[in-house]
């Protein structure tokens, strides 16, 4: 890595929502994050970071999870501490999930989601999911792996369809420029 690119070595990806109207199902959003390795960016991730897990080596944690949107702030946030990453990885794909166990949600369905990606104190992304208002799913960001050893942040939102089993298998297929 050069002194002059240093990338992206620790990031807070935070989720926000407000909990359903009195009487109807609560809304619950998940993050998840997923590494690939470098032999196959693309394909099957080597693990899933999720609610009530962690990444093996420590290096991707939940810090917060919320099941209604409850709270002041963020409900969710999670951390990526790529700079401690392994090496066999060159990609990080971070995904919002909609669990649809109590009624089938969008993001339409949402009262003021939104969410924050920042390294430090700079923000580096917010969205309120207004693209995506019929998706179930989305991917947020993409951290690679450049040939330098640094990371770089591939900014989005790519809305999906699926339900949260078949999103953390599809999400590493979304290639950004």
């Amino acid at each position: 890595m050069t002194g002059v690119n240093k990338g992206i070595d620790k990031v807070e990806i935070a989720l926000r929502w407000d909990p359903s109207p009195t009487g109807q199902p609560s809304t619950d959003l998940d993050l998840v994050a997923a590494p690939y390795p470098a032999s196959d960016p693309h394909g099957d991730p080597s693990y899933v970071v999720h609610f009530d897990s962690r990444s093996p080596d420590g290096t991707i944690t939940l810090n917060r999870d919320s099941r209604d949107g409850l709270g002041f702030g963020f409900d969710e946030v999670m951390t990526l501490e790529l700079n401690r990453l392994d090496p066999r990885y060159a990609r990080v794909v971070v995904g919002v999930v909609i669990q649809q166990h109590q009624a089938r949600r969008t993001f339409s369905g949402v009262a003021h989601p939104g969410l924050r990606i920042r390294q430090g104190y700079t923000v580096l992304a917010e969205d309120d999911f207004g693209g995506v208002p019929g998706a179930t799913a989305a991917v947020i960001a993409e951290f690679t792996r450049n040939d330098s050893g640094a990371w770089d942040f591939h900014p989005g939102v790519e809305g999906f369809l699926d339900d949260p089993v078949t999103f953390t298998r599809a999400m590493g297929t979304i290639r950004r420029a």
